[in-house]
């Protein structure tokens, strides 16, 4: 297992509630690697953080864990079917109609 993988599955469980639907995607291309993370809508919010806090937080030791072997990691927080963002988000059709 990879560094940066076990260090951020390590960190996230230990973070949100439902560890058991803690999904971590690693890939590595040109640019380097992405690391992409799904987890529950209900634990969106301990990943995010105020503000984005612990999002940059977990970004920035990602990086860090990532220089000590020669590579460029990156995160990616992908955004739970039923999440929050995703009702604000109105056809554009229906805007102008509301309007």
């Amino acid at each position: 297992m990879e560094q940066d993988y076990a260090f951020l599955d390590y960190v996230i469980k230990a973070l949100v509630d439902n560890p058991d639907a803690v999904v971590i995607k690693r890939s590595v291309d040109e640019m380097g690697v992405l690391l992409e993370l799904t987890v529950s809508p209900d634990d969106m919010g301990k990943i995010i953080g105020r503000d984005g806090n612990i999002a940059k937080a977990l970004r920035t030791l990602l990086r860090v864990v990532g220089m000590k072997h020669n590579a460029r990691v990156n995160l990616k927080i992908n955004e739970p079917a039923g999440g929050k963002r995703e009702a604000e988000i109105k056809p554009l059709d229906d805007v102008i109609d509301s309007l």
